[in-house]
């Protein structure tokens, strides 16, 4: 079957083993499994014809960007063929009048960002990994600029997907509003691939800020920390990044990258402002709110390059953790809670590590009601990683929350779809099977 491919793509299919091990897992889901083979695109039409070759041999296909992803997303569960769009990384259009960007699905966030810089523009949405913007609207992802800018599907405006049949389509209209016609658009951001291939993406950009003030901010313990979060929130301050990490996080980047700050729980925060007076005064009344709220110490990165190591240093986290555990199994937790509840989730996190004697750290989001549990264990806790958040999840649906905040469903989380959705599972299928009657569209994931 291969040698039809081969034949038709030439060069573009690879089979060599050390490549197909790279494409046959993602970075916490425990299992992998080789595709046949990689097929790296570098247009619309060998997308179309890659896909044309897993309809007529009933192969699925996997889309991958940068192998970033959580979850599960890229494990094959059966004969699978890798459909790898890094090559097609280009700006087709930079739209500063529209603040408006026309990108290919591999160009990633970081490259795009050195593009921007030159307009005084940039793409907020940061996950931390060097993600590829396809593979970030796949997973729906956010990160830490999500508080203020919101996530991928706010900030897309049009995509161009091509479906199982080799259909082309265009999705969204490059408009800050529409009320034309069902919402198709939406309805792929998120879906992992299993609705259709995301070949070109319209993004929404913004004006650099003119006023930028970051914070880092250390509590006695966790619970003074994430009720400070939430008073941030209510203070209607223009809070960009919110990030809480716990004092095993801080020690752990304290370790990895030779910084000294205080092991204790912490606050990073920065806010944009529209001009250096107004952000000079929402500093001040930002720090008068954290030491009303119990900080212990906080300083001030003033300068970009100061900023710029305080960010390194919450988006090195997850490294020095794989580096502090190398060999590791890195189990995270996505959950996502209304603001108000925050705290609530947060203790109940951290007195469930205890109780199970689990080696875990959290971090997050927390101005939008997102952390992370990131438990590093070995092959035979994988049962006993999956108790704790199975608990953990119950407890954030029972306070009307969801099971991934941005890192999607994938194969670990699928388990919950029915306690979050109920009968909205049913119409999800359906819709599944609509697109991809034949179920060729990386299959066995969300369901």
């Amino acid at each position: 079957m291969l040698a039809t491919l081969q034949e038709r793509m030439g060069a573009k299919v690879v089979t060599d083993p050390a490549v197909l091990e790279a494409h046959g897992r993602d970075r916490n889901y425990p299992q992998g499994r080789p595709p046949q083979a990689v097929v790296f695109a570098e247009s619309v039409a060998d997308v179309q014809e890659a896909l044309r070759w897993v309809r007529e041999n009933g192969v699925a296909v996997i889309p991958y960007g940068a192998g970033s992803s959580f979850e599960g997303q890229l494990t094959p569960l059966g004969p699978a063929l890798s459909l790898d769009l890094s090559r097609m990384k280009r700006i087709l259009s930079v739209r500063p009048e529209d603040f408006l960007v026309e990108v290919e699905p591999g160009l990633t966030r970081e490259e795009l960002n050195a593009a921007l810089a030159e307009a005084g523009l940039f793409f907020p949405v940061d996950p931390g990994a060097n993600a590829t913007l396809g593979g970030m609207a796949s997973t729906n992802a956010s990160g830490t600029t999500t508080v203020r800018y919101g996530g991928m599907r706010h900030n897309i405006a049009e995509i161009d997907v091509v479906l199982a049949s080799g259909e082309l389509l265009t999705l969204g209209r490059p408009v800050r509003k529409t009320s034309s016609g069902y919402d198709l658009k939406d309805l792929f951001i998120g879906s992992a691939g299993t609705l259709g291939i995301i070949t070109r993406l319209v993004l929404r950009v913004y004006p650099l800020p003119a006023s930028v003030h970051t914070l880092r901010v250390f509590f006695p313990g966790l619970r003074e920390a994430s009720q400070a979060s939430y008073r941030v929130m209510a203070s209607g301050l223009p809070v960009a990044r919110l990030e809480l990490l716990d004092e095993l996080s801080i020690g752990f980047i304290n370790r990895d990258l030779g910084r000294d700050y205080p092991e204790k729980p912490a606050l990073f925060v920065e806010f944009h402002s529209s001009n250096v007076q107004a952000g000079a005064e929402e500093a001040r009344l930002a720090e008068q709110l954290m030491r009303e709220a119990g900080a212990l110490d906080i300083a001030t990165a003033s300068s970009p390059e100061e900023r710029e190591a305080q960010w390194e240093a919450r988006h090195n986290f997850y490294w020095a953790i794989v580096r502090a555990y190398p060999g590791r199994i890195y189990y995270g937790t996505d959950t996502a809670v209304p603001l108000a509840r925050i705290t609530e989730l947060v203790m109940y996190a951290q007195q469930l590590l205890t109780e199970m004697s689990l080696p875990g750290c959290i971090v997050g989001h927390v101005g939008d009601g997102n952390f992370h549990t990131m438990i590093p264990i070995q092959r035979d806790q994988w049962e006993q990683a999956e108790e704790y958040s199975l608990r953990l999840t119950r407890r954030a649906l029972d306070l009307g929350g969801t099971a991934s905040g941005e890192h999607g469903i994938g194969l670990v989380k699928k388990r919950f779809m029915r306690e979050e959705h109920g009968a909205a599972v049913e119409w999800m299928r359906q819709i599944k099977s609509l697109f991809d009657p034949q179920n060729l569209l990386n299959p066995g994931k969300i369901f």
